[in-house]
Order: C-alpha cells, then sequence, then structure tokens
C-alpha cells in the first residue's frame, strides 16, 4: 500500500509523495520555533505563535493519527511576467494553491478510505497549524534550506506542500538528510538582510511578509528596498544554486492568465474591485486584496522615485 499511495500521488499530478510517521516534532525543532517567536521574528503573523500545541503534534489535528503523507506540487512558471512590470512572486501566478492542494489531496484520501476499511483522514493545506516543510523533511521529500524553503534534491524549491494525515499506519521513508552545506548565497541575496545566522527569517523585514501579511502602511524604509516587486519577493529563490534543475510547470490550474501578464503599474492603481475579482477571484493574491496590492504598487513607485 506504501507504494500504491506514493504511484497515486503521482498520477494525481503531484511530483513527489513521502510518508513520516505521526509523532510528536522533536524537542529541538520546537524550542527553535518557540524561540523565533519569544524573540518576535513572526512579526504581523501573529497567527504563527497560536495553537503552538497542536502545531508540534499531528495527531492533535486528527486524533488517532498513526501516518503523515506529504506532497509537494511544481508551481516554477513556464511563462513570466515582462520584467518592467510589477512583479509577483511565482507561486501566485495561477489558482490559489490551497484549492488546487486540497482537491487532489481529497482524491488521495478517497483512494486510502476505499483501499483501507475504517481509516480515517484529514487534508490539510496551509490553513492547519501544522509545520509543513519539518514533515516534509521526515518525509524524505527534501530538506529546509537556510532560506527557509523546502528544498527537494535535485529540483528545487518551487514547490507547494499539502499534509494528508491518516489513521492508517503506513512504512515511514526515511527522512532527508541533505544540507545547504556552506552555502550562502540566500543570504547574500536578501534585498533587507531578512535571513538570519541560525536559519530563520525575520518577518518583520521579509519583503514577502509585509507586502502580503502587513496591514496599513509598509514601513518608510521599505520602499528603497522593493524593488520591482509588487506581491511577494522570490530573490531567496531565485539565486538558489538547486534552482538550476527547476523545470516549468505544466499544471493548467497553475498557469498565469493572459490579463495578469499584461498587469502594468499604472493598470493596478486604475483596477477596480469587479477588475480584482475577475483577475484573482481565484488567486492567492486575494491575501492581500486590493487595497494592499494598491499600497504595495504605490510603495514600489515611491522607491524608484527616490533612488539616485
Amino acid at each position: 500500500m506504501h507504494i500504491a499511495i506514493k504511484k497515486h500521488a503521482l498520477a494525481l499530478g503531484f511530483d513527489a509523495c513521502g510518508i513520516a510517521r505521526a509523532d510528536a516534532v522533536e524537542p529541538d525543532a520546537a524550542s527553535r520555533y518557540d524561540r523565533w517567536i519569544e524573540q518576535g521574528k513572526n512579526g504581523c503573523m501573529e497567527w504563527a505563535s497560536r495553537n503552538c500545541e497542536v502545531r508540534n503534534d499531528p495527531r492533535r489535528v486528527l486524533e488517532g493519527a498513526q501516518s503523515v503523507i506529504v506532497v509537494a506540487l511544481n508551481y516554477y512558471p513556464a511563462v513570466f511576467q515582462p520584467a518592467e512590470a510589477p512583479q509577483f512572486a511565482y507561486y501566485a501566478y495561477g489558482q490559489d494553491y490551497h484549492n488546487v492542494l486540497k482537491r487532489r489531496l481529497k482524491q488521495l484520501a478517497k483512494f486510502i478510505e476505499e483501499n483501507v476499511a475504517g481509516c480515517r483522514t484529514r487534508c490539510c493545506v496551509d490553513t492547519v497549524p501544522l509545520r509543513e516543510r519539518y514533515w516534509a523533511q521526515k518525509a524524505g521529500v527534501g530538506f529546509i534550506g537556510r532560506n527557509n524553503a523546502l528544498i527537494v534534491p535535485g529540483r528545487g524549491s518551487y514547490f507547494f506542500l499539502g499534509i494528508l494525515l491518516t489513521t492508517v499506519e503506513f512504512q515511514p521513508d526515511a527522512p532527508c538528510t541533505a544540507t545547504c552545506g556552506d552555502c550562502g548565497a540566500c543570504m547574500a541575496a536578501c534585498p533587507t538582510g531578512a535571513l538570519c545566522d541560525d536559519s530563520t527569517v525575520d518577518a518583520r523585514r521579509c519583503l514577502s511578509c509585509l507586502t502580503i501579511e502587513h496591514r496599513g502602511e509598509l514601513p518608510a524604509w521599505v520602499a528603497g528596498k522593493m524593488g520591482q516587486r509588487a506581491y511577494g519577493c522570490d530573490e531567496c529563490q531565485r539565486c538558489c544554486p538547486h534552482n538550476r534543475h527547476a523545470k516549468p510547470c505544466t499544471d493548467p490550474d497553475l498557469q498565469p492568465g493572459e490579463e495578469f501578464l499584461a498587469l502594468t503599474a499604472e493598470r493596478i492603481l486604475q483596477m477596480s474591485d469587479d477588475d480584482f475579482r475577475r483577475i484573482f477571484g481565484h488567486s492567492a493574491v486575494r491575501r492581500a486584496g486590493l487595497e494592499g496590492l494598491q499600497r504595495n504598487v504605490r510603495c514600489m513607485l515611491a522607491g524608484q522615485h527616490f533612488q539616485p
């Protein structure tokens, strides 16, 4: 059944699948997360400090859970925005990944339930307090890089992660033991110095967090760091040597539309609520909302205006 699950996951369009035993998060990993919260590095992501007991044990998410099945789905673009356009993080090019992954995870759950009588499952995509990258490493899918992204060896970091918890006890895979070694390319490339020496991210300085999660006006210093970014930041992934092996995504659900690719700063600033819903109604960009997106573009333009 272990092999059958992986084959079915690939048939559903996932690019990788691994299985870990559903245990409590290891004490060292839990302590590192607690320190990150204590130091305030979660920034405006207040939700990251909640439900820590649940976050540290998947059996609190699904009672009786025995296995953590982790899937990865490639999103590296096959076509890119024009270089002069306000740039969006690659993960936001297509449909909202929450919906894309959950639809397929439900199909994988159905496959298990049809083959193991009486079992229970729960699909989790980013909205449940689980540590996806931790479990992906435990399940052998990849390792957590110095930029805190999950890196799939030989394939890079442009992957969405989803988790399927089940009460079925499957044979676990060996954890991934690869590391970044002494490479510090992402730390050198980060435009705001948000990547710390202890391999954590200071969300208070991360452009991805600030342009997506932050509410209200952005701190004044952000304008000089925005470059062409309007939503998110891929700099620590773009420079990563592992992403030299990234292959374009062919999934139709994750392809950008023509109207998205034609966006300019002027069009975004003139965008109506109806325009926003039409272009981003099924996109992760809804997280920032029209007001947040226009705020980002104004900040981006301000930074360009004041550059010497």
